[in-house]
């Protein structure tokens, strides 16, 4: 099925010819797109200690940022071009920017991240860099001109807060107005610059590192294995050097050890738990709230309860073996 989200491409021809190997820009992916904040909300929300919120600006050719929460002077005092507000997470605050996600769903919904929106004035952005994964740039009320390149010197600006790249050297332009959208693979530099006051609409997708999967992994087994025995020694001399691990000590840690198995099911249960576990950052109200990753420490939204195979909430597949 052709979808106007993917400019007239299906899911299948997307991923096949799109997905992690080239940039692909969407003129009117979203037609009469009006965005699903204003900026009095999104400030409004950059005020809370339980939503996590950055302005990003630049002085006398310096970057600069801070992290929220904001208090009302700070943002009343932010000049009239040259910043950006960043705010994570906003489909945990509002059902209309965890619609705007589900648009997704031709995807996993363990591959869903969140939708942030940065809110820039003119001349705002947050400098040229590349990310780790996957994203959707899809442009809310207001102009927003992106500059795109493969860029092979990753150098980057040593002084600044932010992974700036220190010789960005774009390959492609293009200016997005409302309702369009622009999608990079990971490791595709980019820098946005607003024209206008306006937003874009970032739609992330999850991709833990192998060492960050191994080490929970590892924490999830420990609390699972269960052997009976204790250490014994029975027969052993007297310590030659008393400082020194018997190696009859490390023989029986290592047998222990080898006698730890797992199943793949044990595993698609691990990342069930571990996929949709809520965050350190996690504020819990109401009667209930949506559960988050752990590899995204985003907040919890108050009184929102999660739905079966919602995004943040998995079924398990494949488990056989």
């Amino acid at each position: 099925m052709r979808m106007q989200l993917l400019g007239g491409l299906s899911a299948t021809r997307f991923l096949s010819q799109f997905w992690q190997k080239k940039p692909l820009l969407v003129r009117n992916a979203i037609p009469d797109f009006k965005g699903v904040v204003q900026a009095p909300e999104l400030l409004a929300l950059s005020l809370r200690d339980d939503v996590e919120a950055r302005l990003v600006w630049r002085r006398r050719g310096a970057w600069h940022m801070q992290q929220g929460p904001f208090s009302r002077t700070q943002l009343a005092r932010l000049p009239k071009s040259g910043w950006t507000l960043l705010v994570q997470g906003l489909n945990l605050e509002l059902p209309e920017a965890d619609a705007l996600l589900r648009r997704f769903r031709f995807l996993p919904y363990a591959r869903l991240d969140d939708v942030m929106v940065s809110y820039a004035v003119a001349g705002g952005g947050v400098g040229p860099h590349f990310d780790s994964y996957d994203v959707f740039l899809l442009q809310g009320p207001g102009r927003r001109r992106w500059s795109v390149g493969r860029q092979r010197d990753r150098r980057l600006e040593p002084k600044a807060p932010l992974k700036i790249l220190r010789n960005f050297r774009p390959e492609k332009e293009w200016l997005l107005e409302p309702g369009d959208m622009l999608y990079l693979p990971p490791g595709w530099a980019h820098e946005g610059v607003a024209l206008e006051p306006g937003f874009t609409y970032s739609i992330g997708f999850r991709a833990p590192s192998h060492r960050e999967v191994a080490r929970e992994f590892l924490g999830y087994l420990q609390e699972r294995v269960a052997f009976d025995g204790l250490y014994a020694d029975r027969g052993a001399g007297p310590a030659r050097r008393a400082a020194e691990i018997p190696k009859r000590m490390v023989q029986q840690a290592a047998a222990v050890a080898r006698r730890i198995r797992w199943r793949t099911r044990d595993v698609a249960r691990f990342l069930g738990e571990y996929l949709s576990a809520p965050s350190r950052k996690s504020c819990f109200r109401g009667r209930a709230v949506r559960a988050r990753p752990r590899t995204s420490p985003r907040d919890a939204a108050p009184g929102v309860c999660a739905s079966i195979c919602a995004p943040g909430c998995f079924s398990v597949s494949g488990t056989s073996s």
